[in-house]
């Protein structure tokens, strides 16, 4: 287990390419999220309205409270999984900055509200769904971008 007290990964490379392997499934999960929520939910704004509020001329219903509540519960806890890894090999990595704590807050910030935003407009708000549709893009993207970052320190040989 000494190669998790030390941050140099010359000397532990079957680490570097265990962390790549997460990275690759975590980058993968992102993917597969948004085209999760694009099928669910919608990808413009009139078919998240009509998933969430549902349309009285077209005779469609809203989605079902369970329905909703479940995907909540699913994102929650797999956004919690992913954030937690990447900020324990972010932070592994990457110098102990400003701009590093700054980049960590606003994906668990982000990543947390995505969901709750969701819920928030379907219980109260219409004006939630536009927030939700930008926490939920902004969260993924940074997420993204932090995945990228992480790959260049790694150091393969």
């Amino acid at each position: 287990m000494k190669f998790l007290i030390t941050k140099d990964l010359a000397h532990s490379q079957l680490l570097a390419y265990l962390m790549a392997g997460v990275l690759i499934a975590i980058f993968l999960y992102l993917c597969l999220d948004v085209v999760l929520h694009s099928y669910v939910i919608g990808t413009d704004m009139t078919e998240i309205h009509t998933t969430l509020f549902g349309n009285e001329e077209t005779f469609e219903e809203p989605i079902l409270i369970d329905s909703l509540l479940l995907q909540v519960h699913i994102d929650l806890f797999m956004t919690i999984f992913v954030l937690v890894i990447l900020a324990a090999i972010y932070i592994r990595l990457h110098n102990a900055t400003v701009s590093m704590k700054w980049i960590l807050h606003t994906l668990f910030i982000l990543g947390l509200a995505a969901p709750l935003l969701l819920l928030g407009a379907y219980f109260w708000a219409e004006a939630f769904v536009l927030v939700w549709a930008g926490s939920f893009l902004l969260w993924h993207l940074l997420a993204f971008w932090v995945c990228l970052s992480i790959f260049p320190r790694l150091k393969f040989r």
